[in-house]
């Protein structure tokens, strides 16, 4: 089979055979640059020394071009369920969720909590038929975590539309390989440290309309969220920003610092770039799994592979350098930028 390489190699050198990153994703050399050099300055001239707007501001706008929407749509925080409890307490009394069976708990338990909140489940290949009248919302994510299915993003977003629902869409673990247009949805949120390769504590949330018409308030509204941050300090907020910036929460200064530089290459790469690679190589390992008579999970697309039985293999893995995962008694395989066709070659090898 055709040897697939990394794609900027000079960029990562990982000490062991890295095939986790739907837990986390590798952190590229100019990124963790930026944060030794953020480090230094802080502790030369104190955090009041450092830019605390300009990495999150480069940040956002390049996470707006992956998404291809304006950056005026989006909104940075430090994680996901920050940005599903602000939808979860916009929604009014008595309004129903639907969310797959199964779905990761950051999606899913600002609405279980948040009182008044019907929240209704289905299987994820049944998402579309089970949205129906009276349903506010549609909550799941693009891929999933535990086994790297991708949602019938087209399906739902069109039932959803039908019965006047809106949409939300976790695209944590699909960001950065899989193409996606964030303008699709009413709102997408990201956590931002697994496949778009950046320090923990970055999160987006993307607003589909204008704060008019996005059914949001800005129920955590700090100092950051004012029209003018620094008229912002003291007393009730006058003015909100008049963009998505209203929701953002004060961001951890570093997280953003080497987002900015991670966000930057795969802008530089492009996603459909990445996406072509981490497919091949998944498709690579699907096709070593055939021929050794095992049976991955159904994904089709997905640049993660989840394997039934092979969940004790993961400790004898560990210890020859080879990072998995497993997930509901899986072994999880996730596909990278950074990895190539000799790290499926050492898995499949290993699993003889």
């Amino acid at each position: 089979m055709q040897r697939i390489e990394p794609l900027a190699g000079d960029q990562f050198a990982p000490l062991t055979t890295y095939l986790n990153t739907a837990s986390s994703g590798l952190l590229p050399a100019r990124s963790a640059a930026a944060l030794r050099a953020a480090v230094e300055e802080s502790g030369s001239y104190g955090t009041m020394g450092l830019d605390y707007f300009g990495p999150a501001a480069a940040s956002r706008a390049a996470f707006a071009r992956l998404m291809r929407v304006p950056p005026e749509r989006v909104a940075i925080g430090g994680a996901v369920a920050v940005h599903v409890a602000l939808i979860a307490g916009s929604l009014p009394e008595g309004a129903e969720v639907l969310v797959p069976e199964g779905e990761f708990s950051s999606l899913v338990n600002p609405f279980a909590v948040r009182p008044g909140i019907k929240l209704r489940t289905a299987p994820l290949a049944d998402l579309a038929d089970a949205v129906r009248p009276g349903t506010a919302l549609v909550a799941f994510a693009a891929v999933q975590a535990r086994d790297g299915r991708i949602a019938d993003l087209d399906a739902v977003r069109a039932a959803a539309r039908a019965q006047c629902a809106r949409t939300l869409v976790d695209a944590t673990q699909a960001a950065g390989w899989l193409p996606l247009r964030a303008g699709d949805f009413d709102y997408l949120v990201c956590g931002a440290y697994k496949w778009l390769l950046c320090p923990r504590g970055t999160s987006f949330l993307v607003c589909g309309g204008e704060p008019e018409s996005d059914g949001l308030d800005a129920l955590h509204a700090g100092w950051v969220a004012g029209a003018d941050p620094m008229e912002a300090n003291y007393g009730p907020v006058q003015r909100l920003a008049a963009d998505a910036r209203r929701y953002d929460e004060p961001h951890a200064h570093y997280s953003y610092v080497g987002a900015e530089h991670s966000l930057a290459l795969l802008n530089e790469l492009g996603v459909e770039t990445v996406y072509a690679h981490d497919l091949a190589l998944a498709d690579r390992y699907r096709a070593g799994l055939a021929e050794r008579g095992h049976t991955p999970v159904p994904a089709p697309g997905s640049a993660i592979v989840s394997v039934p039985g092979l969940g004790d293999a993961a400790e004898r893995l560990e210890a020859a350098g080879v990072r998995v995962a497993v997930r509901a008694g899986h072994l999880r395989a996730a596909f990278h930028l950074y990895n190539s066709s000799d790290d499926v070659d050492r898995l499949l090898g290993l699993l003889d």
